[in-house]
């Protein structure tokens, strides 16, 4: 498969470098090939200072050093092949263990592969008509659609006039979400294709679909007019392509509810504590209109959802981490019942990963101007009591016992003052089977993450997790679940 553009001036060859290089990941190998004057410098120079968002960097011609490194947002390494005549001269400067963590661009590749690498991404510069060049990207299919999506969002920001804004890498996140800041920064992108059903896993329906997760950016756009009409700060959407999964969105800044040292702030925490207390007063219908004529069904946090999320321990973390042979039984019928009491909790909107990677900490006297919301796509109507699970029990920061308790202890004695009928036991009841539902969940998840998907750095975050689960088990509508961990695997 192959990519064709034909260029005029250097700066819309610079644009294309610029824009192939935001889809660049680990473990991509660029050869780079043109005669003499072709542009591959200049395309070249384009995709370091992308990597290397700095639009001014001095990029040296690597003709006698041979290799240039740079760090970047992904080690890049920059080659000219020009005097390299084998590719025993290349496996001797480490290009192959360079290729493990970061991607690398190799001008004349010619000179030493016979043959292209399979999975490789060729681009050739050759001569066109009237003084233009072609410029033909040409690599894997799947390689090729991510390359393919990056010119489709620079396209998306020319009809939002922002055709030639600069684009930053900012995050991505477990999902295949990821987010650029655009032009001043004062804009994000974010980046969400649909994606696809997964395999069939219970009643002929995929995961995502039992788990009521977002399968496009429609979801998202729907919550955040709704929070923003409640008077919550969610981002303003500025531009959007729904069916491609692009959307130009307000970005609110880099504000945390963390310090430098990645340890809690208690007093915004307190205040995002405060901002689900009055969201827990407002009340939500489950059919929400959007983008002019659209509806988006708000879906419940039902049975068959916390059923399969808990099941996620029991199918990945149980065998990776514990006894594979166990009879798993018992755990079905604990979590069969402790969902059920879990229906005579009071509900709300679940925002559902409400912690500290998704709150902006922002300048205001009022939690509701104080609290940025963002990712919150996969919200549901749910037991009021999760999202305080997911803040007083953040999967990403060491949350101490003692704020802990004191953030429940906040959130119920805002919830008194407001709502007559409130209930703190049955809150509390609420609070232990919500919190240890989401462990149990996140402790499949991250394990899973490591082992289907690649991504071991998530098991950092395991022992958190499990001290987490063991304050839940405190309590008493817990004893069934505690007693059969005990007996299956160390916490």
């Amino acid at each position: 498969m192959t990519i064709i553009f034909t260029t005029r001036q250097p700066e819309e060859t610079e644009f294309i470098g610029a824009d192939l290089a935001c889809a660049l990941k680990a473990g991509d190998l660029v050869l780079l090939s043109g005669d003499l004057g072709a542009g591959k410098t200049t395309l070249a120079r384009a995709m370091i200072r992308q990597m290397a968002e700095d639009p001014i960097l001095e990029v040296p011609s690597p003709t006698y050093t041979i290799c240039q490194s740079y760090e970047t947002r992904i080690p890049l390494h920059h080659y000219d092949l020009y005097r390299v005549s084998n590719l025993d001269e290349l496996h001797e400067l480490g290009w192959e263990e360079q290729l493990e963590t970061g991607c690398l661009l190799m001008e004349w590749p010619q000179n030493v592969f016979e043959a292209i690498p399979e999975d490789a991404i060729l681009i050739e510069i050759t001569d066109g008509e009237a003084d233009t060049r072609q410029i033909s990207i040409t690599s894997q299919s799947d390689k090729l659609d991510r390359i393919s999506r990056s010119f489709a969002i620079r396209d998306f920001l020319k009809k939002q006039g922002l055709g030639k804004a600069n684009r930053r890498f900012l995050t991505g996140d477990a999902s295949a979400r990821a987010y650029e800041t655009v032009g001043t920064e004062n804009l994000v992108l974010m980046n969400s294709p649909a994606m696809p059903d997964g395999p069939a896993v219970r009643d002929g329906k995929p995961y995502s679909q039992i788990a009521h997760l977002a399968e496009d950016v429609s979801a998202f756009v729907a919550i955040t007019e709704l929070l923003r009409s409640k008077g919550y700060r969610a981002p303003k959407i500025h531009g959007h392509d729904l069916e491609a999964g692009l959307l130009l969105i307000e970005n609110l800044g880099p504000g945390t509810i963390i310090d430098e040292n990645r340890q809690p702030i208690a007093k915004r925490y307190q205040a995002s504590i405060a901002l689900l207390a009055d969201l827990h007063n407002q009340t939500f219908k489950s059919h929400v209109s959007y983008a002019g004529n659209f509806v988006h069904e708000i879906p419940d946090y039902d049975h068959d959802a916390m059923m399969i999320e808990v099941e996620l321990l029991r199918d990945w973390y149980i065998p990776h981490e514990g006894n594979p042979a166990i009879d798993t039984s018992a755990f079905t019928e604990i979590w069969q019942n402790l969902i059920e009491k879990s229906k005579n909790h009071p509900k709300s909107l679940v925002l559902r990963d409400y912690h500290s990677p998704n709150i902006i900490w922002l300048s205001g006297d009022h939690p509701t101007d104080q609290i940025g919301l963002i990712d919150y796509q996969d919200a549901m109507i749910g037991p009021e009591a999760y999202d305080v699970a997911s803040l007083a029990q953040d999967a990403r920061i060491d949350v101490p016992e003692s704020l802990e308790n004191q953030l429940v202890d906040y959130y119920i004695s805002l919830r008194k003052r407001s709502a007559k009928n409130f209930d703190e036991r049955v809150f509390r009841e609420s609070y232990a089977i919500m919190s240890a539902l989401r462990v149990t969940k996140i402790l499949g998840i991250f394990v899973r993450l490591d082992i289907r998907d690649g991504k071991p750095q998530y098991r950092k975050h395991l022992p958190r997790m499990r001290e987490y689960l063991k304050r839940s088990l405190a309590h008493p509508v817990l004893g069934d679940y505690g007693n059969w961990l005990d007996s299956v695997i160390k916490l």
